[in-house]
């Protein structure tokens, strides 16, 4: 449909992951196919969700896919709430990296709304 790296949800996206990925480096190696891997693996489903809802040729197709990017930040979070459970996040990094991922679900519910407003019939997939 459209170029999705122009939008501002995607890149925030893209910014989120690239910061799951650095903080996830220092995690004990015991969870490098456990959390770690589920962290970046739901980090990095936001953006590319987006990117492809946008690749599509209908406006159902992109609710469909960004509402699999909000179900992704929804597990991100749970997993960011385990990481500092584990004491693998300090405090601040996991409230800092919290409240991205809730202004980010923000934006996609918004994002999401504007789509569902200019279908012909205002429906939701």
């Amino acid at each position: 449909m459209f170029d999705f790296h122009k939008l501002r949800i995607w890149q925030e996206g893209q910014e989120l992951t690239l910061s799951v990925y650095r903080i996830t480096r220092n995690f004990p190696k015991e969870e490098l196919f456990g959390l770690t891997s589920q962290m970046r693996r739901s980090a990095a489903s936001v953006p590319h969700n987006i990117a492809e809802g946008c690749g599509r040729q209908s406006s159902p197709d992109l609710l469909r896919f960004l509402a699999i990017a909000m179900g992704s930040a929804s597990e991100l979070a749970s997993q960011l709430l385990l990481a500092q459970g584990l004491e693998y996040l300090p405090s601040a990094t996991a409230e800092q990296l919290l409240a991205d991922v809730e202004r980010l679900r923000r934006m996609l519910t918004a994002y999401y709304q504007k789509v569902k407003a200019n279908l012909p019939d205002n429906r939701a997939v």
